[in-house]
């Protein structure tokens, strides 16, 4: 699933900016608190992908 992928992705660069900003570094807070909004985003892009496949019909292989 494409978006899953994403949010890891988004999670991931995330982690050095929260440690500096929990460090003291605005510029590094900034930039956590645009991050976490993008994860925000990208988790409701998830589950409404799994809404998605939950209502379509099972494939037959």
């Amino acid at each position: 699933m494409e978006a899953f992928e994403r949010l890891k992705s988004l999670i991931a660069s995330a982690e050095e900016d929260v440690h500096k900003a929990e460090g003291g570094n605005k510029a590094a807070g900034t930039r956590a608190r645009q991050l976490m909004q993008d994860i925000k985003n990208a988790a409701q892009e998830v589950r409404e992908a799994i809404l998605a496949a939950r209502e379509q019909p099972p494939k037959n292989p």
